[in-house]
C-alpha cells in the first residue's frame, strides 16, 4: 500500500483543484520548520510538498488517481489504491520522483518575494515614513520569516531551473544612541564608528572594515525617534546585510528633566521667601539665568512656567516648550521659643 496523498493533505478522495490547493496552503503554513519547531515538522512539511507536487498537477495527479503511488513511480500495482483505482494487468510506464526540497514548492506556490504569512498573522510594523514628509521615522524593510528564525532553504545555493536562491534578509541591529537636552534644543550631528564584515571581490570571502555612520539629529526630535542605515550590516555570500537602527534616548540632565517639548526645573526655597517673597534666578539651557519674582505665598506643589524656554517643537522650530519651575521649600530643622511666640503673633490661624 502506497502513500496517500489525500490523507497527507487532510482532504478527501477526488476533491478539487481549489480544495486542494487550500489544503496545502494551510498545511504548508502549519509546518513550515521555520515556524514549527515541533519534532517531525520537517518532514511533515516534506511529506505535504510532495503530495501537492503530485495533486496539484493534472497529469501526475490522474495517473496517482488509477494506479497510487507505487505506480505513479514506475511499479507494478495490481491492488487497490490510496486514489480510489486498480493498476492495470501490465503495470504503466509513468515514472515519477519527488524532486526533494519542499521550500522549492513552498516558493513556487506563493511566489518569490511574497509574504506567506500575510494572511494568518500580522503584518509587522515599520517604522513609519521617512524624513522627506516631515515624519520622526524612517522606513525599515520587512522580514516575512522574521518571527520564525529565518528561511531554510533560502539562505544560498540554487533553486528551481538553475536560478539563485532569495538571499534572507538579516534581522536589524538596534542600538539607543543617548543624546543630551542641548542637543534637542540646538539640533547636532553625532559621528559613530562601526566595524563589519564586507565581502571581497570573489563574492564570498569577506575582510573587516571600519566606517563613520554621521547620525543628524533634528531640533526637538523626541526619546524614541529611531533613524535607520539601510544595508550597513556585515556581508555575506548568502544574505542581504541588516538594516542598523539608531533610537534616540534622553541622556539624564543634572538640572532638568523633561516633559515632551517642556523642561522640568526645581527651584529650592527656604520658608522665608515662600512666605515673604523674593527674587530667584532660574538657570536655562542655554545658559542663562532668568530672574523670577516671588511677589504670592510659595505653597507646596505650586508650578510657575516660563514660556517659550523648552524645547524646540519637532514639527515647528520656531516655537517652543515652557520651562516648567517647582519648587521646593526648605522648612527650618529648629525655631527658638522667641521666634515661634513671634510666628505665633504675625501668621494667619487658618
Amino acid at each position: 500500500m502506497g502513500k496517500d496523498y489525500y490523507k497527507v493533505l487532510g482532504i478527501a478522495n477526488g476533491a478539487s483543484d481549489d480544495d486542494i490547493k487550500k489544503a496545502y496552503k494551510k498545511m504548508a503554513l502549519k509546518y513550515h520548520p521555520d515556524k514549527n519547531k515541533s519534532p517531525g515538522a520537517e518532514e511533515k512539511f516534506k511529506e505535504i510538498a510532495e503530495a501537492y507536487d503530485v495533486l496539484g498537477d493534472k497529469e501526475k495527479k490522474e495517473v496517482y488517481d488509477k494506479y497510487g503511488e507505487e505506480g505513479l513511480k514506475g511499479g507494478q500495482p495490481g491492488g487497490p489504491q490510496p486514489g480510489g483505482g486498480r493498476a492495470g494487468p501490465g503495470g504503466n510506464t509513468f515514472h515519477y520522483s519527488f524532486h526533494g526540497d519542499p521550500h522549492q514548492t513552498f516558493r513556487m506556490f506563493f511566489g518569490e518575494g511574497n509574504d506567506p504569512f500575510r494572511d494568518f498573522f500580522p503584518r509587522h510594523q515599520g517604522f513609519g515614513g521617512g524624513f522627506g514628509t516631515g515624519d520622526e521615522h524612517m522606513d525599515v524593510d520587512d522580514d516575512p520569516f522574521a518571527h520564525f528564525g529565518g528561511s531554510r532553504g533560502m539562505r544560498g545555493g540554487h533553486g528551481m531551473m538553475g536560478q539563485p536562491r532569495a538571499k534572507r534578509r538579516d534581522p536589524a541591529i538596534v542600538k539607543e544612541l543617548h543624546v543630551s537636552l542641548e542637543d534637542i534644543l540646538n539640533g547636532t550631528t553625532k559621528k559613530l564608528k562601526i566595524t563589519r564584515k564586507v565581502l571581497n571581490a570573489d563574492g564570498r570571502s569577506t575582510r573587516s572594515e571600519e566606517k563613520i555612520l554621521s547620525v543628524d539629529i533634528k531640533k526637538g526630535w523626541k526619546a524614541g525617534t529611531k533613524i535607520t542605515f539601510p544595508n550597513e550590516g556585515d556581508q555575506s555570500p548568502t544574505n542581504v546585510p541588516a538594516d542598523i537602527v539608531f533610537i534616540i534616548k534622553d541622556k539624564p540632565h543634572p538640572t532638568f528633566t523633561r516633559d515632551d517639548i517642556d523642561i522640568r526645573y526645581k527651584a529650592t526655597i527656604s520658608l522665608k521667601d515662600a512666605l515673604c517673597g523674593g527674587t530667584i534666578n532660574i538657570p536655562t539651557l542655554d545658559g542663562r539665568r532668568i530672574p523670577l519674582n516671588l511677589s504670592n505665598v510659595v505653597k507646596p506643589k505650586t508650578i510657575r512656567r516660563i514660556q517659550g524656554e523648552g524645547l524646540p517643537h519637532p514639527k515647528q522650530n520656531t516655537k517652543r516648550g515652557d520651562l516648567i519651575v517647582e519648587f521646593d521649600i526648605q522648612f527650618p530643622t529648629n525655631i527658638s521659643e522667641s521666634a515661634k511666640s513671634r510666628l505665633r503673633e504675625v501668621l494667619p490661624s487658618t
